[in-house]
Parts: structure tokens; C-alpha cells; sequence
């Protein structure tokens, strides 16, 4: 009976990942991907780069691109029902999202593009920071971006491995005691950074670039970097063309379109 126990309570910790509850998977959604639109869904982000490669692509071709993209949970019903295309903000976000998004598998999954974490501040920078040692001073506000185990976002860890990039354990309790807000997505960090009147946000470079008005981008030095990738799926039931608007989102025409949103490859 012992062994019987054990053997149990072995086959449990086993589970595989695939058959994890995320509260969004429905099983009634049925699937209708060929509509002869290719749509991409994921989080904000990548999506207003994406919808400039998306406007070319559709003038040189006549194909309609939707970009469809925000918190998951106003998207996700959608998704499992037509989604040509999924992206992850960062391979744990691609992983989380394949426990929903079942038409797709890993070994479908394509790292695309890459960036570096920045600090954000207001335009103008009037705090002066120059770089990560100037965010541990007293009184820097600080937000960052931060699941929280309920939220899928590129942000997860991403301020901790910039704290800790050193392994200075002093590093990350300074950082910390700065932190005014830890936000669910970077929606969210943006909204609560405005609304707290906050002097830097640990986020990516395509949110400087979008709102040059609200934000300034600060580099972080070389032994702080931290970079995560924009990857992409494609489901086997797709639109015919949506591996076509793949190929072109990689050629240099389409490089040269992310790369001014911080997207290199």
C-alpha cells in the first residue's frame, strides 16, 4: 500500500504542463481559421510595429491583416476561434500562452525578433538618471511591470534580473524599497506611471518610441542588460497566406520597419 502511495503521488508531480487549467481554455469555441484573413493576436507591444509591416504588406499584396492585441482575457475567446498567428512578448509569455491557445505546440514557436529592457523615464528626463545605480538613490519612484502569477507579461522577473544582474543582493533591496507600483501589464505600468507622476519604469523601447511626448528612453549599461524576444506561431489550420505575411514580417524591408521601435534581429 505504501508503494501504491508513492506511485500516486509520483504520477501526480508528473502531470504534464499541457494539462494545466488557465481559466481561459474553453472546450465549446469551435475553430473557423480560414476566413481569408490572417489575424495575429497577442499583447500590446510588438502590435504597433507589427501594424506598420501589416499596412505595407497589405498595400504590395491586397491581403487583409488583422492585429489584434491588449490583456489576454479581452482577446482570447477570439484567439481560439480564428487565430492564424499568436505572438509571445517573451518566451515565458509564449509558454503560458500555448496552455490556452491548444491549435498551437512549442515546436511550432519562432523567436523573431529581440530586445533590451530599458528604463523609461519622463521627456525631458528631469531627474537626470543616466542609468540603473541612480534609480537606488532614496525617493526615485519606480514602477514596474509584473504578473504576479495572474497576469501573462513580457515584464515578469525582468526588473529582478536587472536588480540581481550583478548578484548584488544589496542591489535588489534598494531597487525594491523604490518600487511604487507593480502593474499587470505594461498597459497598465504606462497608465500608473503617468498617474503617479513616477520617475522611471523598467519597460522596452517600442513604449519611448510610441509616446515620445510621456516618455524618454535611458539605456541600461552592458552588465545590466536584459533581453527577452517577440516570438510567433503559426496554427496548422491557417489561412493559406498567413505563412507568406511571416516570411515578409522577417525580410529587411520589415527589419528596417521594427528596428524603429527597438526591434532587432
Amino acid at each position: 500500500m505504501r508503494l501504491a502511495a508513492l506511485l500516486i503521488v509520483g504520477m501526480a508531480i508528473a502531470t504534464p504542463a499541457s494539462a494545466q487549467d488557465t481559466g481561459l481554455y474553453d472546450t465549446s469555441i469551435a475553430r473557423d481559421a480560414k476566413d481569408g484573413v490572417i489575424k495575429l493576436y497577442g499583447a500590446g507591444g510588438p502590435h504597433t510595429a507589427f501594424q506598420k509591416v501589416a499596412d505595407e504588406w497589405q498595400k504590395q499584396t491586397g491581403e487583409t491583416v488583422e492585429i489584434i492585441a491588449g490583456p489576454e482575457k479581452t482577446w482570447s475567446e477570439r484567439a481560439q476561434a480564428d487565430a492564424d498567428i499568436i505572438w509571445g512578448t517573451s518566451e515565458q509569455s509564449m509558454t503560458a500562452f500555448l496552455e490556452t491557445y491548444k491549435t498551437f505546440s512549442s515546436d511550432q514557436v519562432d523567436p523573431i525578433y529581440i530586445r533590451p529592457a530599458i528604463i523609461a523615464v519622463k521627456t525631458g528626463n528631469p531627474k537626470q538618471i543616466e542609468g540603473f545605480e541612480d534609480l537606488l538613490e532614496d525617493g526615485m519612484k519606480i514602477v514596474v511591470t509584473e504578473g504576479a502569477g495572474v497576469s501573462n507579461t513580457s515584464g515578469t522577473g525582468v526588473w529582478e534580473d536587472i536588480a540581481g544582474r550583478l548578484g548584488k543582493l544589496e542591489d535588489i533591496r534598494a531597487f525594491r524599497e523604490n518600487i511604487v507600483a507593480f502593474e499587470p501589464g505594461s498597459g497598465a505600468s504606462f497608465k500608473t506611471f503617468k498617474e503617479m507622476d513616477a520617475d522611471a519604469w523598467i519597460t522596452w523601447p517600442n513604449w519611448p518610441a510610441t509616446n515620445p511626448d510621456v516618455l524618454e528612453a535611458v539605456e541600461l549599461s552592458r552588465d545590466r542588460q536584459i533581453w527577452r524576444d517577440v516570438n510567433v506561431a503559426l496554427a496548422p489550420d491557417a489561412d493559406p497566406q498567413a505563412k507568406a505575411f511571416l516570411d515578409y514580417l522577417i525580410t529587411e524591408e520589415a527589419q528596417a520597419i521594427m528596428k524603429t521601435e527597438g526591434w532587432i534581429r
